[in-house]
């Protein structure tokens, strides 16, 4: 492997070029759309990012193989004793794009032994970089300036819920505890929810709906070394490499490990979407 420094900086090129490359078709209105196998949207911006990562992280690790959501993906067979690999997302929150709301990112992860040890992601419209180094410490890189972030540890009276932009507010809040006062705070896309918690911004997010694991995988370690965590909705870990699907069952991001959040929040099944 190569130091920490490198692949660092590495990353962080691969991320703002692929950001470049979404924001240049954002901001002119010129790309196309359709629908994936799943129903989902994707963009020629998801697929220009996509191509950009792969062919950074192909020079900086040659060695180490890919995973990505808009990629040929590979029989668990063909992947399950890997050591390590990268997880992307080359843009996280294609609806975003789409409405033009700004809040979409690039995700960028390695898993090591099926456990997610280092996520960057890049807020293209922001300009600003979230990542997190396994044993190391979760940092906001904005203007030049570099700092190490923290879930909030002093939760207020109300309960800070990051919701999307593009959901029914009851699909989430029918799981928190009544008793609770809420307040709601509307952003797109998964990883940049998450990034919000790890900041202080929100207390907790809960995702219902279909995920893959490249929604995930850098969240888990900026959240993880923010002192939040990442949990099915039975507050079970989630997985990484484990199962033919590279689906997410649904999964909650919890900040401050001082609030009750089992007491809080109801568990519910946590069945993996197909």
């Amino acid at each position: 492997m190569i130091d920490r420094t490198t692949l660092l900086e590495g990353v962080q090129l691969a991320a703002r070029q692929a950001g470049e490359a979404i924001l240049k078709q954002y901001h002119s209105g010129d790309f196309t759309q359709s629908e994936k196998s799943d129903e989902s949207p994707v963009t020629s911006a998801d697929l220009a990012a996509n191509q950009i990562v792969i062919e950074h992280l192909q020079r900086l690790t040659p060695d180490i193989p890919m995973i990505s959501e808009e990629s040929q993906h590979i029989a668990l067979s063909d992947r399950e004793n890997w050591p390590r690999y990268w997880l992307i997302d080359p843009l996280d929150g294609t609806q975003e794009f789409i409405y033009r709301s700004g809040d979409f990112a690039v995700n960028i992860a390695l898993i090591e032994g099926h456990e997610p040890i280092f996520g960057l992601i890049y807020w293209p419209e922001k300009d600003i970089y979230y990542y997190g180094i396994k044993g190391e410490g979760a940092f906001k890189e904005a203007n030049g300036q570099k700092e190490q972030i923290k879930v909030c540890a002093s939760p207020s009276p109300q309960l800070r819920v990051a919701v999307s932009r593009r959901q029914e507010k009851s699909l989430v809040t029918q799981y928190i505890s009544q008793e609770a006062q809420l307040e709601f705070i509307p952003l797109g896309s998964c990883s940049l929810k998450a990034c919000l918690i790890a900041e202080g911004g929100a207390d907790c997010y809960l995702r219902v709906g279909p995920t893959g694991e490249w929604d995930t995988g850098a969240a888990e370690v900026v959240v993880g070394e923010a002192g939040g965590f990442i949990c099915d909705s039975e507050f079970n870990p989630l997985t990484y490499n484990q199962r033919e699907s590279l689906s997410n069952p649904d999964f909650m991001v919890l900040g401050s490990k001082e609030i009750s959040w089992k007491e809080m929040i109801q568990p519910h099944p946590a069945i993996p979407y197909k």
